[in-house]
């Protein structure tokens, strides 16, 4: 049987963040993908147009109708934008307690646009933390969950995936995309084990959907029996392919996405893509 792999998040209409980047992603790796969205976003490659909340009943029942006939392997929990969201994902978590859930605290989009109601950071830390398998902050997203600044070294980022472990939640991994220079070190705090995850900074631009990509990588690699620590190398690997493909893609005029399909489909400046039909908007 095919592993099954969850994503409750809002809907990005420009395809790269969100809900679609989460159902590439299941499909790259091998998982069959559902989903749960939380809001409809009007949105691309250049920015955040608008948000439109899903009413909270309705995302408990989504959540619901999944569970009652699908075997849920894991669950990718991404933007979900109020506290009243929040709270039906927590109370459909602790009803139906999936063996594994892979949190991405969804703050502010690439672009800078807020998607996160200030109201909604205490109900996100205290309803839903406690919950999660892992946590998949950023720097500033770990900042914003503790209520303190962004730390700006590596040496530091030990001491936060700790404040946030004593969130309650059991395993933290802590991004460094946001530190300066050439490096973009990750931190696995699992259980009591410290585990830095290294890797370069890929030169592209097109950077949209990392998070939510990352995130649903593992939620994908955890469905298919990795243990914590090797889903998290492997998607952060996945991942590094996908931002060195993306430049390929050619979506948009702003922040792209990255390339979900790298591994599968042949490049798209190759013979086939000389052989279509220019088309024009």
């Amino acid at each position: 049987m095919i592993p099954i792999a969850l994503t409750v998040a809002g809907s990005d209409s420009g395809g790269g963040a969100g809900i679609q980047a989460d159902l590439k992603t299941f499909s790259a790796l091998g998982v069959f993908g559902c989903s749960a969205i939380t809001a409809l976003t009007a949105q691309n490659t250049l920015g955040v147009q608008g948000v439109f909340p899903v009413e909270p009943a309705f995302v408990r029942r989504q959540i619901d109708s999944v569970f009652e006939d699908l075997r849920v392997d894991a669950v990718k929990i991404g933007m979900l934008g109020t506290a009243a969201i929040i709270e039906a994902v927590a109370d459909a978590l602790r009803h139906w307690r999936p063996r594994l859930v892979v949190l991405d605290p969804v703050m502010v989009a690439k672009g800078g646009d807020r998607l996160l109601e200030e109201s909604a950071v205490r109900a996100l830390r205290e309803r839903l933390v406690p919950l999660a398998t892992v946590i998949t902050p950023n720097l500033p997203e770990a900042a914003a969950l503790l209520g303190e600044a962004p730390v700006a070294e590596r040496r530091a980022m030990p001491a936060v995936a700790a404040r946030l472990q004593g969130l309650g939640v059991p395993n933290v991994l802590l991004k460094g995309g946001h530190l300066p220079g050439p490096d973009c070190p990750d931190l696995l705090l699992h259980g009591g084990e410290l585990v830095w995850l290294e890797g370069r900074r890929v030169p592209t631009r097109h950077t949209h959907g990392t998070g939510c990509s990352l995130a649903s990588a593992i939620a994908a690699l955890a469905a298919r029996g990795r243990p914590l620590p090797a889903a998290c190398h492997e998607a952060k690997r996945w991942l590094e392919g996908a931002l060195a493909a993306a430049d390929r893609l050619g979506v948009g005029r702003g922040i792209g996405p990255v390339h979900h399909f790298w591994q599968l489909w042949p490049a798209v400046d190759g013979p086939a893509a000389a052989s279509r039909p220019e088309t024009r908007p």
